[in-house]
């Protein structure tokens, strides 16, 4: 029940125009934008990479994947057909920080700080706990069936730390307080990337670098230890081909998140069993070329833990929240 209906945290934006129409935002997807997830994320994509794109059609086909509609829990809302919006394109995004570029310049404003700054506090300092617990051995190094989970380090500081779709960066700046020195930030959106500079030079948080890259396709040629993703994955989803868009980012992330590394994921449109139903499957699943057949002998991720202090609510006799998030450790 993670994708309640939430209205973004009041902020200090002036709306400064109404976002003009394009040629992939048509009314409806308005409508169901307005109506199926009022929580703004910080991503999605419109890549059409011919080769990749082949490549995930067919592991959708050779496996039983799950529509986009089933990963969020307004399952009463769509049909069968599953439900995508305007949050899904690019277009969108880039409109989206125009305004808040115009509103920052105009009035100095950060922008509205998506899921709530609650939420964003919670995750950095849950996940500085989560990282100094393995540093300091609290937390075992192995998971699962025993296999070591990867080398300790003596300071989490020195973690090096990616936000994918990192909007406005604040949720950097956020993990830059914790302590975290080593920190990146990635958004397809140019207008993004450009606001997230320039409120990080703004308040003094000159050792954070922000990059323009789109996950499904990333040139990041370097690994890192932790990586961070609030809301993109949602806003994946929610693009027309949002099922073999998330077999992409998951591929993608295999390749950036270092062995033993962790991969945090905030979601409101997931629930902590939904996002660990969908590491499993993708970590099961064999991709047939031809007459060949490919399997994954060590599965990429594996869960280690997840947030256990947000609200909750009781609805129908089951217990939820808003907002999950979610640790993931690289095997």
């Amino acid at each position: 029940m993670v994708g309640m209906r939430v209205l973004p945290e009041d902020s200090d934006v002036t709306p400064s125009r109404t976002l003009a129409a394009t040629d992939l935002i048509s009314d409806d997807d308005r409508s169901v934008a307005a109506d199926s997830w009022s929580i703004k994320s910080e991503y999605g994509s419109t890549l059409d990479d011919e080769q990749r794109h082949a490549d995930a059609t067919e592991a959708l086909a050779a496996v039983n994947c799950r529509a986009a509609s089933d990963y969020s829990s307004d399952k009463e809302e769509q049909d069968g057909e599953g439900v995508s919006s305007m949050l899904g394109f690019q277009s969108y995004w880039d409109s989206a920080y125009a305004d808040e570029l115009a509103n920052y310049h105009e009035h100095g404003h950060a922008g509205e700080v998506w899921f709530g700054a609650d939420v964003m506090e919670i995750v950095a300092s849950w996940t500085k706990a989560l990282c100094t617990g393995i540093c300091q051995n609290h937390l075992s190094y192995h998971v699962g069936d025993g296999e070591p989970v990867g080398l300790p380090q003596k300071d989490s500081a020195d973690w090096s730390v990616l936000d994918i779709g990192t909007g406005n960066g604040l949720l950097l700046q956020e993990f830059a307080k914790q302590g975290f020195s080593n920190l990146t930030g990635t958004d397809y959106s140019e207008g993004a990337i450009d606001l997230a500079r320039r409120l990080a030079d703004r308040d003094n948080f000159t050792n954070i670098k922000f990059l323009v890259d789109d996950i499904l396709e990333t040139k990041l040629d370097t690994m890192f230890r932790l990586v961070l993703d609030k809301g993109t994955l949602d806003a994946i989803g929610l693009h027309p081909d949002g099922p073999i868009k998330r077999i992409m980012y998951w591929d993608s992330l295999s390749r950036i998140v270092a062995p033993g590394g962790l991969l945090v994921i905030t979601s409101c449109n997931s629930t902590k069993d939904e996002l660990v139903e969908e590491v499993e499957t993708l970590n099961q699943r064999r991709i047939t070329v031809g007459n060949q057949e490919a399997s994954t002998d060590s599965p990429p991720f594996r869960y280690l833990d997840h947030v256990r202090t947000y609200p909750t609510f009781t609805f129908g006799g089951s217990v939820g929240s808003r907002v999950a998030t979610v640790a993931f450790i690289r095997n």
